[in-house]
């Protein structure tokens, strides 16, 4: 006989589980007791969201499915943000949580919350066990549901009756779940290949658009040897930002809102737009009838609700973007075409550059700059959300897929930091670095805690301009700088990193910036760097939403210059 608890934990060791983050509780004892003698590490945070959010680094860095625990009610609810964000991103993570007793359900029982319910609409699936003979096979499935097709959050809510009842132990061979309905589609459609192939072979001012799909299904090297065969530049979601080397000749950067102004000019002149794994939101979009205007489409994604939902593609192909792109190379002649076109891209490139200031003041973009050098092609850069976002996409030069860690389409603040905890366990001989706004960090600064508890090694580097800086940018260009509510107080980082045993410094000048860096990678423990940087910098190139992409407001101007 095997207790339910039991079961979860032999269950976990089965998928290769070795890792996981989490905050016991009162109906989670059970599990924690298993853990006690488990061979499965568990990194004890300081807030339930920072484990969701270090599972979530951890499956980014690493292509694995991330595991968090949390106990019933409040500490399940405190997920939910997370979960919303790793579902946003098409992230696999299994989230395990407790629950009171099944005879309890439905009592409004202490620490009782319906988080199955609560989290239906953020999850790719969930379930509510009530019979621990199930639970082997339900591990089974959430972690196959997770990591397959369009990968996902899935939540196992666990009442405590259920993890200490005692069952046979009739665990069998570990088989493939059979789900009825849920059969992703990997292959491309052979007529809908052709017909792109087709198109990519008539085109003149052809321009891929790549997105987060691409790092998902492990297809970079695919996309690139397809963008030079065909000499097509390419453009980059946010969450695709490392699919092709930022220094590779054909790379444009990122598209967008605060995409670089030779992206948006190549995308507006298109006249086939090729995208793959991508959502075609807002964000990249602008006005979205404007977006491409005379571009034929192509739409590859592994998730048919995304083709056409924003945008109609010429093209659609259901598929996973590894296979659907090694069958398009397989017909693809090696050549050369559209010399013109790539003429007038790099002509873009050379006349609207991103670009800073360097009057001796000390710029954020500077800093990521001087980091980038710093690291060469090594390290993991992990984001919070912000102008420190932007900046770190536009200026770190990436050049391997999973390098870049940040939450996209939620873009949670706070995510960062707890992400970079997953990223090292996942990366264990990488550096990680987080880029943080002042604002951002302080929303699980806990985890300082947690970093120091176990000597994670993280840098943080903190983008200190004491304001809420994509709001007050927004406030400063639509708002007539009525900077509400927006600006915050001097916090001395390097004091509260003491506090908790962590060595950290302040930077002020420009000319402090690359032998604290150094400083911070040399040291074997976590480590903070206060910067304080110019407080009023802009993010440039900026689109106003809703515009069109190739109105942009330019970096050549600061908040100073546009008075």
């Amino acid at each position: 006989m095997k207790s339910g608890a039991q079961i979860l934990i032999e269950g976990l060791k089965e998928q290769g589980v070795d890792i996981i983050f989490g905050y016991p509780g009162g109906v989670v004892l059970p599990i924690y007791d298993e853990l006690y003698d488990a061979d499965i590490r568990h990194i004890l945070v300081r807030h339930e969201q920072a484990a969701i959010h270090a599972a979530d680094g951890y499956a980014r860095a690493s292509g694995k499915t991330g595991v968090c625990l949390a106990t019933s009610g409040p500490g399940a609810c405190n997920l939910v943000t997370g979960l919303a964000t790793a579902y946003m991103d098409s992230i696999p993570v299994v989230a395990i949580t407790g629950q009171v007793p099944t005879s309890l359900l439905g009592n409004d029982a202490f620490q009782e919350s319906d988080i199955t319910g609560i989290t239906m609409p953020v999850t790719k699936h969930n379930y509510l066990v009530t019979d621990a003979r199930d639970l082997k096979r339900i591990i089974r499935e959430a972690f196959h549901i997770a990591s397959t097709g369009r990968k996902g959050p899935v939540l196992i809510d666990l009442p405590k009756d259920v993890s200490t009842a005692l069952v046979p132990d009739v665990d069998g061979p570990d088989q493939q779940p059979r789900l009825r309905g849920y059969k992703p589609k990997y292959q491309g459609h052979s007529k809908m290949i052709q017909r792109a192939v087709d198109l990519l072979l008539q085109a003149q001012r052809p321009i891929i658009y790549a997105g987060g799909g691409v790092i998902s299904s492990d297809a970079s090297a695919e996309l690139v040897t397809l963008a030079e065969r065909m000499c097509m530049p390419v453009t980059t979601t946010l969450m695709g930002l490392g699919c092709i080397p930022t220094d590779h000749p054909l790379n444009l950067g990122m598209l967008g809102m605060h995409g670089t102004e030779y992206a948006n000019y190549a995308i507006t002149e298109s006249d086939l737009l090729f995208s793959i794994g991508v959502r075609f939101d807002d964000r990249v979009t602008g006005k979205i009838e404007a977006f491409a205007p005379h571009a034929k489409i192509i739409h590859i994604d592994i998730d048919p609700a995304e083709i056409g939902k924003n945008k109609q593609p010429d093209v659609p192909i259901v598929g996973d973007a590894k296979s659907v792109l090694t069958d398009i190379i397989k017909k693809i002649p090696e050549s050369c075409p559209h010399p013109e076109w790539l003429e007038k891209v790099a002509n873009w490139k050379k006349n609207h550059p991103l670009i800073y200031r360097s009057d001796g003041k000390l710029y954020p973009q500077f800093v990521i700059k001087t980091l980038a050098d710093i690291l060469g092609d090594k390290g993991v850069i992990v984001s919070e959300v912000g102008q420190n976002q932007m900046w770190t996409a536009q200026w770190f030069t990436f050049t391997r897929p999973r390098q870049w860690i940040s939450s996209g389409g939620l873009g949670t603040m706070g995510y960062g930091f707890p992400a970079s905890m997953g990223a090292h366990f996942a990366c264990p001989d990488q550096p990680v670095f987080v880029l943080a706004g002042d604002g951002s960090f302080q929303m699980n600064i806990q985890e300082l805690g947690t970093v120091a508890q176990y000597n994670i090694p993280v840098k943080v580097i903190v983008l200190n301009n004491r304001f809420l800086g994509m709001v007050r940018q927004w406030q400063q260009l639509f708002y007539e700088r009525r900077y509400s509510y927006t600006e915050l107080p001097e916090v001395h980082f390097e004091r509260i990193a003491k506090a908790y045993g962590i060595e950290a410094a302040t930077v002020t000048d420009v000319s402090e910036v690359e032998s604290a860096i150094r400083t911070a990678l040399a040291h074997p423990g976590p480590y903070v760097l206060d910067i304080r940087v110019e407080r009023e910098e802009n993010v440039f190139p900026m689109v106003p939403a809703g515009a069109n992409i190739s109105e942009m407001i330019v970096g050549h101007h600061t908040e100073h210059e546009e008075e």
